[in-house]
């Protein structure tokens, strides 16, 4: 069984519309309940800083600090606390922001971590936002951005080999751009190659397992949360398929070698897994799943995630931290019904938010709820 994930303390300061607040949590289960602007989703961004990323919303740093009166003096930073139980016993994580470095700095236990990656040793976090709810219609880029995220939780490594890939290829076009010499290219395409190669096969396992996890759900549930079929496409995953895997990344480099021409007068590099899109399908009804309606792709997506934790918990042997916003206040009394059944098989820890005081009503016994009004958080006893 996987080891137990909970918060038990989570403290922000001049955070978002945040003076100060703490919220002490005894329940896996925790309700956030207030009007729209009251600060809901600005807690729930607050833990997802507990783990690598920029959270949520990717918003910058700088952009995290609490605004305040233009004739006041601005807070120089924010912080961001949290207590929690996990497979070493307490840790106690602090997340801060100084506009005099203009970089995050990360404490575990009172020591300076590292990386950010350290944070994967003590919880694994993933989220549902209405923002994904246009995931499956959108741009391939927003689906390829969840996808990292759904690797990054299983696969803490995922997030630096993506951000040495996206540095390389950048470094490609700078001297795509200025005439760099051939050697220099040679050398770039060469590093791109390997990165590239790493991230594809990161994101290809990670969709394998999941992909066998579903199937291995088969028909449960299958009107409130259908099963998702998934698959990668791409010009760089063709290549893969129909190449070797000792001759990969040799191939893979004479892609691009040979695309120098097209490519500078593109202004960037147009093979590779960055043009990678994770196509989701709706196997009931053996459509894509950007072709059912707005309910069944909601329904598609969160049986989606909660897959995904699934297999978190299986790979990683801890229970994930899920931050479901402004789901349950969506669904009908039968799928919140299914989505509270699913939560607590799953046993790990859920924050989730909603406007609805029906939420609230609605919760399974031994849930906590919290009222939030004006940046100002109260227990409903």
């Amino acid at each position: 069984m996987p080891d137990p994930v909970r918060l038990t303390r989570l403290s922000l300061t001049d955070f978002r519309n945040y003076t100060a607040a703490t919220l002490d949590i005894e329940a896996r289960l925790v309700a956030l309940t207030g009007n729209n602007g009251a600060g809901k989703t600005n807690l729930l961004e607050a833990v997802s800083l507990l783990t690598p990323g920029r959270g949520l919303r990717r918003a910058a740093f700088a952009d995290l600090v609490r605004k305040v009166d233009p004739q006041s003096l601005p807070p120089d930073g924010w912080s961001v606390a949290a207590r929690l139980d996990g497979p070493v016993g307490e840790t106690r994580i602090g997340i801060g922001f100084s506009s005099d470095t203009a970089s995050r700095r990360i404490r575990i236990d009172a020591e300076d971590a590292r990386t950010a990656d350290e944070l994967s040793q003590y919880l694994r976090v993933f989220w549902l936002v209405p923002s994904m709810d246009g995931l499956f219609t959108g741009p391939a880029g927003d689906r390829r951005r969840f996808l990292d995220r759904l690797v990054l939780a299983v696969d803490p490594g995922h997030g630096r080999r993506v951000a040495d890939f996206e540095k390389a290829m950048r470094s490609r076009n700078r001297l795509l751009e200025t005439g760099g010499e051939v050697a220099w290219l040679d050398a770039v395409e060469v590093q791109l190659a390997s990165l590239g190669i790493a991230v594809a096969y990161a994101r290809r396992e990670t969709v394998t397992l999941l992909a066998g996890l579903l199937n291995d759900q088969g028909g449960s549930e299958p009107d409130t949360f259908p099963r998702a079929g998934l698959a990668l496409e791409g010009p760089f995953e063709d290549l893969a398929a129909t190449t070797p895997a000792a001759d990969l990344e040799d191939t893979f480099a004479e892609v691009m070698a040979r695309g120098r021409t097209r490519d500078r007068a593109a202004g960037r590099t147009l093979d590779g897994p960055h043009r990678t899109d994770l196509t989701v399908t709706h196997l009931a009804k053996q459509m894509p799943a950007g072709l059912a309606s707005t309910g069944e792709q909601k329904a598609l997506l969160i049986g989606l995630v909660l897959a995904h934790a699934e297999l978190t918990a299986r790979v990683s042997n801890m229970t994930p931290v899920l931050l479901l916003d402004e789901v349950a206040t969506h669904l009908d009394p039968t799928r919140r019904a299914a989505l509270f059944a699913r939560l607590d098989v799953l046993g790990g820890q859920v924050f989730m938010t909603g406007t609805d005081v029906g939420l609230s009503e609605a919760l399974p016994e031994g849930a906590q709820r919290f009222a939030v009004s004006d940046a100002m958080v109260h227990l409903i006893e």
